[in-house]
């Protein structure tokens, strides 16, 4: 039997080999520390989540930038290809030189032909696709209107009688080829927009031709002269014009449409130009001594009492005075001595 100090005795040999960690840690390299202390090699959790948001937020940012710099770029070069396709168009001349290639024989006689009305049958009517004879049409009204300008004294205001009359010409050919052109599309009319500006511009030539000879030939006692020439030939160059769109149309509403369209704009143009761009009809007396007759319609009316009654006797002595032709200046002296005499007379 045991001693019975032998259960302490090996209890306190057991308990000597036993390694107390409440002491000291064992690090990996045989160094000790602490067991409460916190490795300052591996980072905190707080700093880690906080540093992985910071890269995604930059990632996202740097992802954004690179988004809209593709864009922008994308954009810039698109409008980059249409600005250099729509300069191309424009300055490109070889475009416009099929409309323009025509020989002078050619233009001569569809000058001629557009006065030269065809009877509509049941194809549709030629119509050249050239704007030559158009625009040189265009620029001789520049200078009949120019000279009519010149003639009757017409002042502008604001700019120069060169610019009115190529804005009136250039104006007249572009509104009303629009017109033509939106009346024929609401009535299923078969023509281009050449072809609109082509006819439109062939039928300008009626107003050169009605203009310079209502400004050279024009009698300076009435307009039947101008009536004349104006129902004729703006006449012809009408009814060519409605021909042409009558054979395009069907329908016959849609036709009437066209005919009092095309018939209004073209006549009634023709009568503003002309009345507001020649020289007033006056008589041969009161053209030939102006200041004379002033003088004595402001006696008559003005310095005198009776300013009703002496209006009355200066509008029957003007009338009288220029109720006759008179062709000859000494003529017209001695019929305005005999008035002035007559006045005289009356007054004493």
């Amino acid at each position: 039997m045991a001693a019975p100090g032998w259960y302490d005795n090996n209890h306190e040999a057991e308990g000597s080999a036993v390694i107390d960690l409440s002491d000291g840690d064992v690090n990996l390299d045989g160094s000790t520390g602490s067991s409460t202390g916190v490795d300052d090699t591996l980072p905190d959790r707080s700093t880690m989540g906080e540093r992985v948001g910071d890269e995604e937020e930059g990632f996202q940012d740097s992802l954004m930038d690179a988004v809209k710099s593709q864009v922008a770029d994308q954009v810039w070069q698109t409008g980059k290809q249409q600005a250099k396709k729509a300069f191309d168009l424009y300055a490109n001349i070889d475009i416009l030189r099929p409309y323009f290639d025509v020989e002078p024989k050619v233009v001569v006689s569809r000058l001629l032909f557009s006065f030269i009305p065809r009877k509509p049958s049941g194809s549709p009517q030629k119509v050249p696709a050239e704007l030559y004879g158009p625009v040189m049409i265009v620029f001789t009204l520049v200078a009949i209107l120019l000279m009519g300008m010149k003639d009757s004294g017409h002042t502008v205001r604001e700019g120069t009688l060169m610019g009115s009359a190529m804005g009136i010409s250039f104006g007249y050919w572009i509104i009303a080829s629009a017109i033509f052109f939106t009346v024929a599309y609401i009535t299923n009319t078969y023509i281009t927009v050449i072809q609109v500006l082509s006819l439109t511009g062939y039928s300008m030539f009626s107003f050169c031709m009605v203009l310079f000879y209502g400004t050279v030939m024009h009698s300076i006692q009435s307009h039947a002269f101008f009536y004349s020439v104006w129902s004729i030939l703006g006449s012809l160059s009408a009814l060519k014009m409605v021909c042409v769109y009558i054979s395009r149309t069907t329908g016959k509403s849609q036709r009437l449409l066209m005919i009092g369209t095309i018939i209004a704009v073209h006549m009634l143009f023709l009568l503003y130009l002309h009345f507001a761009y020649h020289r007033i009809v006056e008589d041969p007396v009161v053209q030939a001594y102006p200041d004379e007759i002033a003088a004595e319609i402001h006696k008559k009316v003005v310095e005198s009492p009776d300013n009703d009654q002496n209006h009355i006797e200066a509008e029957d002595t003007i009338g009288k005075v220029g109720g006759d032709v008179v062709n000859d200046a000494p003529e017209q002296a001695e019929v305005l001595g005999d008035a002035q005499q007559a006045d005289k007379g009356e007054a004493e």
